[in-house]
């Protein structure tokens, strides 16, 4: 075989140092690949042979067959052996390698044991030894194998938040033009109401100044007439005139003296501007109290458990029939039906009322920022609540309450300062139960709920004007 009786140097191009490929043969008896001579000729602009530099007779050198036969029988046998994977013997003693020393952490063959370098080593079979290697990284691969499930998973949430993110943006953007259009709305609504409020009284005061000029356009007219008739009398000649004159009565002769009042001077009767324009987006925003609510705690829709409902407005929430397609994210609520407030507080006083309706079953109060969302939190002292179940009212911990009639509204007092959490009934203004504890972190409000809705109840909007002296 050409393997055998040829080196891979024999089945090289002089030009390329690559097997040769369609070599054709020139009249020096040199070998050249047919590509690499044409650009060889092409190159130098004459056909001389790449090696000898002998000038070639023939324009297109014929192809040896036998040594294109040959290259692709070596390049074959070759491709056989490295697919195979030829038997690796000792370098030292091209012995195979049969034995694996466990000393050196290498194969070493049956001379190489017996060996001063390895006499006092231990040896195993090379498949046995594999063997153990493989258990070994069988055993190491088990703690990867949980890491990629464990990054697998943290993929998945990513990918069902960045979807979430979209759905959310969607929404989000939504609801703010509905809130907008709401707004301006009440702004066209407005607007067209002040204009006109504006061209009734146009209309009024420019009717009046029409009668007005009417009245004084028929009092000048009946003046002029009695000018121009004096006025005519008055060019006759003086026996005429006098003749005239004394052949008057009384009455007539007073006709040229005027009886008609002077005319009044209209006071307002220009539009009234002021009225109109004076602090007008002032009173557009009082007026606007009575489309516009505030409420003191809203809902975050990123702590939700995957069973709850929120309202749109974000004040109001119940549990759905089935869990929502919602990412996993830390600051959500897994095992119980719960939702924190949006806004945490570190000082100060808070007040909120909430309305429980019909509900059956619900937890009212705040929640510290530290505490996990994920496990059962309700064994854990910064969860402060007052509860109603099974027609029982309780607080956290486990405090009975007694109530007189069932709650309707339930309103939360905060004093993180003075360390005190205090739940009272605003229908009959009777104070439940107060809790007392050291505050060192935010807390958020806290909800949960069964079927019914628990709602967050809006505060009256009031807006005063202040004088600094």
């Amino acid at each position: 075989m050409a393997s055998k009786s040829f080196s891979e140097e024999d089945f090289s191009c002089p030009v390329c140092c690559d097997i040769f490929k369609d070599p054709v043969v020139l009249s020096c008896s040199h070998s050249i690949c047919k590509v690499c001579l044409q650009q060889f000729w092409d190159t130098k602009g004459c056909r001389e042979c790449p090696v000898c530099r002998r000038r070639s007779s023939m324009d297109h050198p014929p192809i040896s067959l036998t040594l294109k036969n040959l290259c692709e029988a070596f390049l074959q046998e070759r491709s056989q052996k490295a697919s195979a994977g030829s038997e690796v013997l000792c370098s030292l003693h091209s012995e195979k390698l049969k034995l694996f020393c466990l000393t050196d952490k290498q194969p070493v063959c049956v001379v190489c044991r017996d060996s001063k370098t390895h006499r006092s080593h231990n040896f195993s079979p090379i498949s046995e030894a594999a063997l153990d290697f493989k258990e070994d990284l069988k055993i190491k691969l088990e703690p990867l194998r949980n890491k990629l499930k464990t990054f697998e998973k943290v993929k998945l949430i990513c990918d069902q938040t960045a979807a979430h993110i979209k759905t959310q943006v969607q929404h989000t953007e939504t609801q703010i033009r509905e809130e907008f259009e709401k707004l301006h709305q009440f702004l066209r609504d407005e607007e067209a109401a002040r204009i006109a409020v504006l061209r009734e009284e146009a209309e009024r005061k420019s009717q009046m100044m029409k009668e007005k000029i009417e009245k004084m356009s028929r009092e000048i007219s009946s003046l002029s007439d009695t000018i121009r008739a004096i006025e005519e009398e008055m060019k006759a000649d003086d026996m005429t005139f006098l003749q005239v004159q004394t052949a008057l009565t009384p009455e007539c002769y007073s006709r040229a003296q005027c009886t008609l009042q002077d005319p009044e001077r209209l006071s307002g009767a220009l539009i009234n501007v002021a009225k109109h324009l004076g602090n007008l987006k002032f009173r557009v925003w009082e007026k606007m109290q009575e489309i516009v609510q505030y409420t003191p705690v809203t809902l975050d829709p990123n702590t939700a458990a995957a069973t709850l409902i929120l309202s749109e407005d974000l004040t109001s929430v119940r549990r759905g029939d089935e869990r929502q397609q919602l990412p996993d994210n830390p600051e959500r609520f897994y095992h119980y039906a719960s939702v924190l407030g949006s806004e945490g507080f570190n000082s100060g006083t808070h007040c909120w009322d909430v309305e429980v309706g019909e509900s059956t079953a619900w937890n009212v109060g705040v929640m510290t920022e530290s505490l996990q969302r994920k496990g059962d939190y309700y064994s854990m002292s910064g969860l402060l609540i007052v509860w109603y179940k099974d027609s029982k009212y309780g607080a956290q911990p486990s405090t009975l309450l007694t109530v007189k009639q069932k709650l309707k509204r339930i309103r939360v007092q905060l004093d993180w300062d003075r360390g005190k959490l205090s739940f009272s009934d605003p229908d009959n203004n009777t104070h439940l139960h107060t809790l007392t504890h050291t505050f060192t972190e935010r807390v958020f409000p806290y909800f949960n709920t069964g079927t019914f809705p628990l709602r967050i109840l809006p505060v009256k909007v009031s807006v005063r004007v202040e004088q600094h002296s």
